[in-house]
């Protein structure tokens, strides 16, 4: 269980504080000031110092010693003034939640919380200057994503123009399994013949879309090249069919029946048979119902907590009904007026704690109390099924790969402004 790998990826990222003793404190020295803060040289050294460990277990080339400080000081920096806006902002994170994020990070690693305590311990390392740093590792997180998410803009035609070059990136990996029937056009028709083409395409799709077979149809119907063989054109790629047949099948599934396809030769009517190379992803949907307490100053985590449990009794002996329940005590505006109910859903939206409970259900059985970032839940799964997504998916695929590059640019320049509008000043280190 590599818990080790977790206390040096949390600690390069916000440098563990450690249990300073007073003598230690006495020896310290102060090598910036970031508005009224300060950072001290014990953190730059202990940045430092895990750098260098993970270089030579990695056996990693460093650059010169000073350019380590010099980084270790902005990385501090910039680690102050967001939890100086946190502060601000009055955003703490209870240990409750912490609890929540440390069982999951463990569960991660298919171990408990016990279990990393003592592989951390185990290095000599601390626990609780571990806890910490996960503490404020999910602070910075939550204040960079509150000052930086809503100044991102992401327009319905950059997402439209990104998947179109996805699409076609995809697009030559694709073959489909074609079955073609023609109903044919004489040469010198007139309008008469064409209806009548028409109306012998519109009957051959009608029996298709009943059941009949493909092969069957093709040999009595089609006046194709490939009739005698059923009709089938066999595996291939988009930039192998006529125009006309490219552009009707993309984005068409398995079984589908296309046409008619009017072109010079007549009427054609297709069959998707098979699609290979193509990415379709089916995912679980779920249908839900929940209850959400908030802790406050006036309402405890144990007040909230045993409410929720005093429920779960009340509505396993039906002595009460859930969706009153949720309408007078939800905390939840989204679901509270629709008696705590959430319409089909793709668990993965919901935050981990929320998803792994409710995922752990089974239809129409109620959790007991849990905690998620939001507050103290019960939730029911009153559903399941499985939905194609594979449209969804790539559209969430294009804005997510818009929102992540959007993300990196505002969140350089949020950065660069909080620090212009700080008082920070470095000195002179050893």
């Amino acid at each position: 269980m590599n818990f080790k790998k977790i206390l040096l990826i949390a600690s390069l990222g916000f440098g563990l504080a450690g249990q300073a003793n007073a003598e230690r404190v006495q020896l310290d020295k102060v090598v910036a000031t970031v508005n009224d803060g300060v950072v001290l040289q014990s953190e730059v050294d202990e940045i430092i110092a895990r750098v260098q460990k993970q270089a030579e277990q990695q056996n990693t080339q460093l650059p010169s010693l000073n350019t380590l400080k010099l980084q270790a000081i902005d990385k501090l920096v910039e680690e102050t003034l967001i939890l100086q806006l946190a502060e601000r902002m009055g955003l703490q994170i209870s240990d409750a939640q912490l609890d929540q994020t440390l069982a999951s990070m463990a569960r991660e690693q298919g171990g408990t919380i016990a279990d990393m305590r003592r592989s951390i311990e185990a290095d000599g390392e601390s626990f609780q200057a571990f806890r910490e740093s996960i503490r404020k590792e999910i602070t910075i997180g939550q204040v960079r994503r509150a000052n930086v998410d809503r100044r991102i803009y992401i327009s319905p035609q950059e997402i439209a123009n990104l998947q179109k070059i996805l699409a076609e990136q995809q697009g030559g990996s694709e073959e489909f399994d074609i079955g073609h029937i023609l109903v044919k056009i004489p040469s010198k028709a007139n309008p008469e013949d064409i209806e009548a083409a028409r109306e012998r395409a519109d009957n051959v799709i009608k029996f298709l879309n009943e059941g009949k077979d493909f092969k069957r149809i093709a040999i009595a119907s089609s006046s194709g090249s490939k009739a005698l063989d059923g009709g089938q054109l066999g595996w291939m790629g988009i930039n192998e069919m006529p125009t006309l047949f490219a552009e009707a099948v993309k984005g068409a599934k398995k079984d589908e029946i296309i046409g008619p396809l009017r072109s010079g030769a007549g009427f054609h009517i297709l069959k998707v048979q098979d699609i290979r190379g193509r990415e379709v992803v089916e995912t679980v949907e779920v249908r839900s119902r929940h209850i959400l307490i908030k802790p406050s100053i006036i309402l405890s985590e144990e007040k909230a907590k045993s409410m929720l449990e005093g429920f779960v009794k009340d509505l396993r002996a039906g002595k009460a009904d859930f969706a009153e329940l949720a309408k007078e005590y939800s905390e939840d505006p989204g679901s509270a007026l629709k008696g705590g109910e959430y319409d089909w859903t793709d668990p993965t939206t919901y935050t981990p704690a929320f998803r792994d409970t409710l995922m752990s259900l089974e239809k129409n059985e109620l959790s007991e109390p849990f905690r998620s970032s939001f507050g103290w839940h019960i939730v029911e799964l009153l559903d399941k099924r499985v939905a194609d997504k594979t449209e969804q998916a790539k559209l969430n695929r294009a804005h997510q790969l818009l929102f992540n590059r959007k993300f990196k640019e505002e969140s350089f320049k949020w950065l660069r402004e909080i620090r212009e509008q700080a008082h920070v000043e470095i000195f002179a280190m050893e």
